[in-house]
C-alpha cells in the first residue's frame, strides 16, 4: 500500500475523537475527516470511472474542499487543483488539456463552468461551496462512511499541478504518491512536527504550499489545523497564542509586523514560523526576529518537486540564515552549473539543477517539453539561478547554503553583460526609504537590454531617484546601474505573493 493517503493517514492519532481541524465555527475530529472522505471516496468509485481519472476541482477554501482532495486520493484518482482566480479561458484551457472526468466548482461559478466542461466532454460536474453546500455533498451524504482505500504504486500518479504560465501556457507537472510521500516524510523529521502541534493555516489550498506542505505535514503529524480562509490580521492575531506552526509568504510577515499589537506575547506559544513562495526581504526577517523573538525558516520548492531546501529548524544543523533558503533536504541532491553543465564551485553563480524521490515525473502530455527539462543524466532543470555559499545581507554565508538569485528568464543580458535582478534589488531595498524593488530588462537598441528598477517606497518617504542611481554607480558595476527608476505604490502579484515580473517588463518595455 503507497497510497498517500495510507501514508498520511498512519500519523493519525488512535484517538479519532479530537479534533483534526477548526474553523472559527466548527471543528472537524478526525473521526470526520475518516468518514467523510470515505463518503466523498464512495461517491468517486460509484461513478465507474477509468484508472487515471482526473478530478479537477476550483472552489474555495473549505475543510470539505480538502476532504475532497483525500476522498480522490483514496479512490486512486488524479487530483487536478485550479486557482480559484482562473476565468473562463483559462478553465476552457485547463479542461481541455487534462480531460478530467470529474469537475467540481463553485457554486457561483457553476453556469460558465458547466457549460466549458460539457463541451471539453465531462460527464460529472458538481458544485462545493464555503459552508458546506453545494451538489458534492448532497450526492455523498447518503453514502457508506468506511471505505478501503486503494493500492497504488510509489510511482502511480496522484496530481497534476498546473503551473502559473507566465511564459506561454501552463505546464501540468504531474506528481506521484512516491513523490509526496517522500517529502512529507522527509519534511516531518527535518521540521520536528508533532502530535502537540497547532498549525495556523491561511494559505490557499490550490497550491503546494498549502495543500501539500502544510496540509500533509499537519495530518502525517495527528496535528490539529486551525484553519481560515485566507490572512486576516485580526484572526490571525486571536490564534496565534494557541498555534505552534504557521507558514506564509511574505506579505503575511510583513502585514502582521505592520500591527502594533503583534509581539512575542501572542507568539509565545509557536515554535516555528515558515516562509515560502516568494522571496522574504531582510528587512522583514531581522524586524520580525526583534519583534517576536523568533528567526523565520525560509525554505524552496516548485510545483514539479515540491520542498527542495530548508534552512535549519534544529540548532545543531546550523542556523537560520536570511536570503538563503538553506540546505537541500535529505535525500535530495542539489547542483550549481554553468551554461555548459559544469558544477561550480562555491560563490559563483549558475543554473540550479536537482534530483530526489520528490522530483516530478514529467510535464502531463508533453513530453518533448520532459526531455528538454532534464539533463541526460537525469537531473531537473529547475530554471532557477543561485549559488552555494557567497556573499548574502552583508555576511559570508557558509558554503552548504543555498541562495536563489533569480529566474534564468529573467537574467538580463546588457551589452554582452549578465545581470542578475536579485543582486541589484538587495542594493536597492537597503536604501532609506525603500519598502521594495523589482528589477527587468526592457529593450534597447544599443545594448540589447536596459536594466530598469521599479521601486516601491516606505510610507510617508520621498524617493529621489537621482540620487539613488547615484548610490548605485558608487557601489556597483556600471552595467549593472538602472538605466532608469520607477517609484510605483505597489508591485505587481499573483496568489502566492510572487511579483510578476512579466507584467513590469510589458508595462515599461517603451520607458
Amino acid at each position: 500500500m503507497s497510497n498517500l493517503y495510507a501514508v498520511l493517514e498512519s500519523g493519525f492519532p488512535v484517538d479519532r475523537k479530537g479534533v483534526a481541524i477548526e474553523t472559527p465555527d466548527h471543528c472537524y475530529s478526525w473521526d470526520d475527516v475518516d468518514r467523510a472522505s470515505a463518503c466523498l471516496a464512495n461517491l468517486l468509485a460509484s461513478l465507474d470511472l477509468p484508472s487515471g481519472a482526473r478530478v479537477a476541482v476550483q472552489v474555495e477554501k473549505s475543510p470539505e474542499a480538502l476532504l475532497l482532495y483525500l476522498a480522490t486520493l483514496r479512490c486512486g484518482l488524479v487530483y487536478l487543483p485550479l486557482n480559484t482566480a482562473y476565468r473562463e479561458s483559462e478553465i476552457e484551457y485547463f479542461l481541455g488539456n487534462a480531460e478530467p472526468d470529474v469537475v467540481v466548482c463553485a457554486p457561483d461559478n457553476e453556469p460558465w463552468v458547466e457549460r466549458i466542461a460539457r463541451t471539453a466532454g465531462v460527464r460529472h460536474i458538481y458544485t462545493l461551496g464555503d459552508r458546506r453546500t453545494g451538489t458534492l455533498l448532497q450526492a455523498a451524504a447518503s453514502q457508506s462512511q468506511t471505505f478501503r482505500t486503494v493500492a497504488r504504486k510509489p510511482d502511480d500518479l496522484a496530481v497534476i499541478l498546473y503551473t502559473s504560465g507566465t511564459t506561454g501556457r501552463s505546464k501540468g507537472a504531474m506528481l506521484t504518491h512516491g513523490n509526496m510521500a517522500s517529502n512529507a516524510l522527509t519534511l516531518r523529521e527535518y521540521w520536528g512536527w508533532r502530535s502537540s502541534d497547532v498549525l495556523l493555516h491561511m494559505l490557499p489550498i490550490f497550491h503546494i504550499h498549502g495543500l501539500f506542505v502544510a496540509s500533509h505535514g499537519a495530518l502525517l503529524a495527528g496535528a490539529r489545523m486551525i484553519w481560515l480562509p485566507k490572512l486576516d490580521v485580526n484572526q490571525a492575531l486571536h490564534y496565534l497564542p494557541r498555534s505552534t506552526v504557521m507558514m506564509g509568504v511574505p506579505t503575511y510577515y510583513v502585514r502582521l509586523l505592520a500591527d502594533e499589537r503583534f509581539g512575542r506575547g501572542v507568539c509565545r506559544n509557536m515554535r516555528l514560523f515558515i516562509s515560502g513562495s516568494a522571496p522574504l526581504l531582510m528587512e522583514t526577517f531581522n524586524a520580525f526576529r526583534e519583534r517576536s523573538g523568533h528567526t523565520i525558516l525560509e525554505r524552496y520548492g516548485m510545483s514539479e518537486t515540491v520542498m527542495l531546501t530548508s534552512n535549519p529548524y534544529h540548532a545543531g544543523d546550523g542556523e537560520r540564515l536570511g536570503g538563503t533558503v538553506g540546505k537541500p533536504l535529505p535525500g535530495v541532491d542539489l547542483r550549481v552549473v554553468d551554461d555548459g553543465g559544469r558544477a561550480l564551485p562555491p560563490g559563483e553563480i549558475g543554473h540550479i539543477q536537482v534530483r530526489g524521490p520528490n522530483v516530478f515525473s514529467g510535464y502531463w502530455r508533453m513530453p518533448e517539453k520532459t526531455r528538454e527539462e532534464f539533463t541526460s543524466d537525469g537531473w531537473f532543470k529547475t530554471g532557477d539561478v543561485g549559488r552555494y555559499g557567497g556573499v548574502s545581507g552583508g555576511r559570508q554565508v557558509p558554503d552548504g547554503y543555498v541562495s536563489i538569485v533569480g529566474r534564468s528568464k529573467d537574467l538580463i543580458i546588457s551589452g554582452g553583460y549578465n545581470v542578475y535582478p536579485k543582486e541589484i534589488e538587495g542594493f536597492i531595498d537597503d536604501m532609506p526609504g525603500v519598502a521594495e524593488s523589482a528589477v527587468i530588462g526592457v529593450p534597447h537598441p544599443d545594448f540589447g537590454e536596459a536594466v530598469v528598477a521599479v521601486v516601491v517606497p516606505k510610507p510617508d518617504a520621498s524617493l529621489d531617484t537621482q540620487v539613488m542611481l547615484g548610490s548605485l554607480k558608487e557601489t556597483i558595476a556600471n552595467f549593472k546601474v538602472p538605466k532608469r527608476i520607477h517609484i510605483v505604490a505597489e508591485l505587481p502579484r499573483n496568489t502566492m505573493g510572487k511579483v510578476q515580473k512579466n507584467v513590469l517588463r510589458e508595462t515599461y518595455k517603451a520607458s
